[in-house]
């Protein structure tokens, strides 16, 4: 006898994919609110811990909302540290890298995150990666090496070296988020990461602490802001969209980067720059494919 159907709650392809193209405008004006303001002289952990801080009102008020607060009782905080260690490690590095790298340039070795992840779901999970996204992943890397440009002379070590260390970092992060995510809910997983980014950047600056000036500490804040909505709407991209339907968008993030960065800064990508970027979405959208046809598989096989 088959197993009862199980009914889907009802999709909206196109508000999910609004809301994810938000979400990486939002992403991309972060970026940019890092890069302006570690040039005037804050510290990379003061700013840390300024987009965590008020990253709590958007996620306080949508956990109010929608799932209440009862959504935070855990049973793996060791879990949720592994978590947070990991993805701060990205965020630490990626903004960084933005001080030291075009907008456009920090934003596109972003795109790596799904080649490492891929490459961490074997080596960590164990999970069979066939030689259709193994063929991707070399694919990809290959385009991070035209972005790298790897020539004396003509790269920036430090900052390649961050942005990577990001994209690794994120992967990571990806791959801790579905170790714990069988018994922990998105909000729950988003606040202690959020709580651990703010005690970090917190300690972090104890230290080295710089006073902004008005138009910077508001800056500072509206990066928290914006940088909790952003989350916000990549979660509920996902609630009201399929994954395959939404992720692809995710690239529209070097869109953003780039008319936010010829605006503010007058940078222009480089040619290398976009032809690596575009290797690079193509392999990670690849990959996603080949992921969705490998569960549609398993579904059917257990059908």
């Amino acid at each position: 006898m088959a197993p009862p159907t199980v009914q889907l709650p009802h999709q909206h392809n196109g508000v999910g994919i609004a809301y994810r193209v938000m979400a990486m405008a939002c992403m991309a004006c972060l970026s940019a609110i890092v890069k302006w303001t570690g040039q005037r002289g804050v510290p990379v952990f003061e700013i840390i811990f300024f987009r965590n801080l008020f990253a709590f009102v958007p996620l306080g008020l949508y956990i109010w909302r929608t799932t209440h607060f009862s959504v935070l009782r855990t049973r793996r905080p060791i879990g949720h540290l592994t978590r947070s260690a990991i993805g701060l490690f990205g965020m630490v590095c990626g903004f960084s890298a933005v001080q030291h790298l075009p907008l456009t340039e920090a934003t596109a070795f972003n795109f790596a995150s799904p080649l490492f992840m891929t490459a961490l779901s074997a080596l960590v999970l164990r999970e069979p990666i066939g030689r259709h996204r193994w063929g991707a992943v070399i694919v990809g890397f290959l385009g991070v090496l035209i972005m790298v440009r790897p020539q004396p002379g003509h790269m920036n070590l430090v900052g390649v070296s961050l942005a990577l260390g990001s994209a690794v970092g994120a992967a990571g992060a990806m791959v801790a988020i579905r170790q714990i995510a069988a018994t922990e809910k998105g909000p729950t997983i988003v606040f202690y990461f959020t709580a651990a980014g703010a005690v970090l950047g917190l300690v972090g600056s104890a230290f080295n602490w710089v006073t902004p000036d008005p138009l910077t500490f508001a800056l500072l804040v509206l990066g928290g802001l914006i940088g909790g909505v952003g989350q916000l709407l990549l979660t509920e991209a996902i609630r009201l969209a399929p994954v395959g339907v939404v992720a692809p968008f995710d690239y529209t993030q070097l869109i953003w980067a780039t008319a936010i960065g010829f605006l503010v800064w007058g940078e222009l990508p480089r040619a290398a720059t976009v032809v690596g970027a575009l290797v690079v979405a193509a392999s990670g959208v690849y990959i996603l494919h080949r992921e969705l046809v490998r569960r549609r598989s398993a579904s059917v096989a257990v059908v």
